[in-house]
């Protein structure tokens, strides 16, 4: 039987619908996570001016924004502000590397070699899981921990495991995947537009 077509106003109201949800979850950010967004501010621009650098890890869409955000770091948010690039590396991006460790040691400990060898005292590791469950994520911040690494966790729903593993857990207030990786991409960004201004601004 052929499914009927989707009429227009009803493909409208799914597009109201989702901006409207995904704004809910946005004005319960700034409600609810404000003060964590200014402090993981506070860590980074601490970091950075002790000469020490980001590292950024996570899963699937998670590693997707890792990338994102890195780059957002390396090369600027806003055209405005003329400044040297911010050291910032997504651990999840060579895949000979990912593929290696994960053969060798179990995907649960993909992230932990690469944090045990380029992470030094006072770097900054941020963690981006919706969940909070994501064994190699959590495994990840424990290796940045044992390294005398800064923590800091992008999570969502509960917070799960992780938001008791890292020194600064910021909590998407949403149990819906989509709303929370928007969350993520959307803090990702202020966070870096304020360390931009306030380091170089």
């Amino acid at each position: 039987m052929a499914h009927l077509p989707i009429t227009i106003l009803a493909r409208q109201a799914f597009v109201e619908d989702e901006l409207n949800a995904s704004a809910a979850v946005k004005k319960k950010i700034f409600e609810q996570c404000a003060d964590k967004i200014l402090k993981a501010v506070d860590i980074i621009i601490k970091a950075l001016n002790q000469k020490k650098k980001l590292l950024l890890c996570g899963n699937g869409g998670s590693a997707a924004d890792c990338q994102h955000l890195a780059t957002e770091f390396v090369i600027r948010m806003s055209p405005t502000i003329k400044r040297p690039g911010i050291p910032a590396i997504a651990l999840t991006t060579d895949s000979s590397l990912l593929t290696a460790g994960a053969n060798d040691f179990g995907y649960d400990n993909v992230f932990t070699r690469s944090v045990e060898t380029l992470g030094n005292p006072g770097d900054v590791l941020i963690g981006i899981t919706t969940s909070g469950r994501s064994e190699s994520v959590n495994l990840a911040f424990k290796m940045a921990k044992s390294k005398g690494m800064a923590t800091i966790g992008f999570l969502g729903k509960d917070g799960g495991a992780a938001k008791d593993l890292v020194d600064l857990a910021i909590i998407i207030p949403s149990d819906d995947t989509q709303r929370i990786q928007e969350g993520h991409i959307t803090i990702g960004h202020i966070i870096c537009g304020l360390v931009e201004r306030e380091m170089y601004g």
